[in-house]
């Protein structure tokens, strides 16, 4: 193990100690997040009950979907939770504590805040594919794969169009880019057609966060997981691309705080 992974690691795990160290509020904020997935669960179930199959899903694949975008969005905004806050980091000028420290400071960005309502989330997509999923070995596996592609998936994204403020200056587009991959993720692909389906799976990838790893998990198509992986492994790039790109621009606003 390297000495960037143990300092990682160890950043992590003293920031998962703080943000729990209140376990009554860590509690109940994880149980808030559980009600509210099952709210949004609760309208599909309605929704498919009322019209039956839309486009070729039904209520099982949609909990599908539904199952391993909660658990991909849990893992990245409550593990990786900075992932959604780099703009503002980068707007205020907050990055000079990453950038003293002899690791890397985009993997101490990421890790050095946790979100507690998240664990909420995790917990519900995993018990959702329990229950809901029809569980076998081979579809766990897939469900466990497919959600880790996913979360790390958004995180890319997330950090792509952060970055980008490095350059803006304005952290305008990137919550823009949260909120748009988050809501449309949300829903199965085939529900859009035309330009807005091929934006789904290029621009804003949010076809590949929810509806094709759920897909997947029906019925396994090695075309689809390798595709999956090429989208996930460009964003990656381009990700730490525009991070370094843009650490070159960055003017230092001296305020020493944490992350």
């Amino acid at each position: 193990m390297t000495s960037t992974t143990r300092s990682t690691a160890a950043t992590l795990r003293a920031a998962i100690a703080e943000a729990t160290s209140n376990r009554a509020a860590f509690a109940f904020q994880a149980t808030v997040m559980i009600l509210n997935d099952l709210a949004w669960v609760g309208f599909w179930v309605i929704f498919f009950h009322k019209t039956g199959t839309v486009k070729g899903w039904n209520t099982s694949e949609v909990l599908l979907l539904q199952a391993v975008l909660t658990g991909a969005g849990g893992l990245t905004l409550g593990f990786l939770a900075n992932s959604r806050h780099l703009s503002k980091l980068i707007s205020d000028g907050a990055l000079d504590s990453a950038l003293a420290l002899p690791v890397h400071p985009l993997a101490f960005l990421l890790v050095r805040r946790f979100d507690t309502t998240a664990v909420g989330d995790v917990l519900f997509g995993t018990s959702l594919f329990l229950i809901a999923g029809h569980p076998s070995v081979e579809r766990t596996i897939v469900f466990v794969g497919g959600t880790i592609v996913a979360t790390v998936l958004l995180t890319s994204f997330l950090v792509f169009v952060g970055s980008l403020t490095f350059f803006t200056g304005r952290s305008d587009g990137a919550d823009m880019g949260f909120n748009s991959i988050l809501v449309l993720s949300g829903y199965p692909v085939d529900l859009f057609g035309g330009s807005s389906k091929f934006f789904l799976y290029t621009i804003v990838p949010a076809a590949f966060v929810a509806t094709v790893p759920a897909r997947l998990i029906q019925h396994f198509d090695i075309k689809s997981a390798t595709e999956m992986l090429m989208v996930t492994t460009l964003f990656v790039i381009a990700a730490v691309f525009t991070f370094r790109l843009g650490l070159r621009r960055y003017a230092s606003g001296s305020v020493w705080t944490r992350a």
